[in-house]
């Protein structure tokens, strides 16, 4: 077998590679290039048959929706309405989280029914299959080698938690300590066996496992940060540098490789944590959480994580991952779903401005052009969220007329546009009569 990297770096340009090309306005050769140099990545699954899309530098940058059935709520229709509903605002990747019902069976009819990649935790399942403190290796490999011939395209895996880094939290001052689900249960896993992390002990075992199936690992971040004073810490970094070394092992392998990043943290303090990332990891395609950016806003958190998203994007962000109303409170319901992955597409594209993405700025043009015509279709069809726009616009008591109700009359635009037809008439009328 053989990966989109291992190809890449043979010269092969891949139907994958000409898919991202199509779809990101660059050539296949520059998408080639890319994912040699582990800058982009391609998650895609040998078992599986989507239209590929890519992750890294240079791109659009991507969004991803979490789903997936609790211990306490197990319906898989629920799940499936909730992909859909990603899927049709336009989540890039969906992650199955799911840790109650038939695991198997959810994630089979989820990766079968998804037309975007998909992305797992396999310790999720682990934990749910066994205790924690009783792990067998074995199993663990077993459960990443079952997902992988699932078709599983990207995995995240917390192997930068170990004895060492472990430490690091045990004294460490954290107020939020370990709130990761991952992470914590690597982290009890350890402190109770003394054993060491089996992924990271053994991570050549789990590149093979990759290789053959050509799943993207995403190095998670078990050690974010779940409270803003918790920023930027020990743990984190020192996690981190584990990931960077892990990185260089993964692309010798052939393996394709991203790291997750955090996590709560300041406005000020997110540029310097993008850039540490690129420089520790070799500028390995960074996928985050948020950034939250303020801890008091439980209901809002799509808000908070946008503001944090917009600014990780524009300065190298490659891969949000949505955060809905329901983060810290609740199973996000089908609502939740959709303005998590619309505030994480807002955030995305407003990113993509700063950082020039091919197409970026054309679209924002075609909106401002679509609004100084008045033309509401247009206006409509552009809109990231074209449902709600066109309810609005609908339900309102200006209805289908030329104006909306926020101005009526007196609408700048409309008196815009007729100032502009004066003059032009004006010009035209002297013209003639000369």
């Amino acid at each position: 077998m053989a990966t989109q990297l291992s190809r890449a770096r043979s010269g092969e340009i891949t139907p994958e590679m000409i898919q991202v090309a199509e779809d990101e306005g660059l050539s296949p050769q520059e998408i080639r290039d890319l994912v040699a140099e582990g800058l982009v990545v391609i998650p895609h699954n040998v078992h599986r048959d989507f239209r590929a899309v890519g992750v890294g530098k240079g791109l659009r940058t991507k969004v991803n929706a979490n789903i997936g059935a609790s211990s306490m709520r197990k319906l898989m229709e629920e799940e499936l309405r909730k992909l859909d509903i990603a899927v049709r605002y336009g989540a890039d990747a969906v992650m199955d989280l799911s840790v109650g019902g038939d695991l198997d069976e959810i994630r089979a009819t989820i990766i079968g029914h998804s037309p975007v990649m998909i992305g797992t935790v396999p310790i999720y399942e682990v934990a749910a299959r066994t205790k924690i403190d009783k792990l067998d290796p074995e199993f663990l490999f077993g459960v990443l080698e079952k997902q992988a011939r699932q078709g599983v395209d990207f995995f995240t895996v917390h192997v930068g938690i170990n004895k060492q880094t472990v430490q690091y939290v045990n004294d460490s001052d954290r107020v939020g300590g370990i709130v990761s689900r991952g992470g914590s249960l690597l982290a009890h896993y350890i402190t109770t066996t003394g054993n060491e992390n089996p992924m990271y002990e053994q991570f050549d075992r789990l590149l093979d496992i990759c290789f053959e199936h050509d799943v993207t690992l995403s190095l998670g971040d078990g050690l974010r940060p779940g409270a803003i004073d918790d920023a930027n810490d020990a743990p984190q970094i020192s996690e981190l540098m584990i990931l960077g070394q892990l990185t260089r092992r993964a692309r010798e392998r052939g393996v394709q490789v991203m790291i997750e990043g955090p996590g709560h943290m300041r406005i000020d303090q997110i540029a310097a944590t993008v850039e540490m990332e690129k420089t520790l990891c070799h500028g390995a395609p960074f996928y985050v959480l948020g950034p939250i950016v303020t801890d008091v806003a439980p209901g809002y958190d799509h808000i908070t994580s946008a503001i944090g998203g917009a600014i990780a994007a524009s300065h190298g962000v490659d891969f949000l991952c949505y955060v809905t109303p329901a983060e810290h409170l609740r199973l996000p319901d089908e609502d939740d779903v959709r303005e998590g992955v619309v505030a994480a597409r807002i955030a995305a594209h407003a990113g993509d401005l700063v950082k020039n993405v091919s197409g970026a700025r054309a679209w924002d043009t075609l909106m401002s052009t679509a609004r100084k015509n008045l033309d509401w279709e247009a206006m409509f069809q552009l809109a990231i969220d074209p449902f709600k726009a066109r309810t609005y616009k609908k339900e309102s008591e200006a209805g289908d007329a030329e104006v909306c109700t926020m101005c009526g009359d007196l609408c700048a635009v409309r008196l815009d546009n007729l100032r502009k037809l004066h003059i032009e008439t004006d010009l035209s009328r002297k013209s003639t009569t000369n």
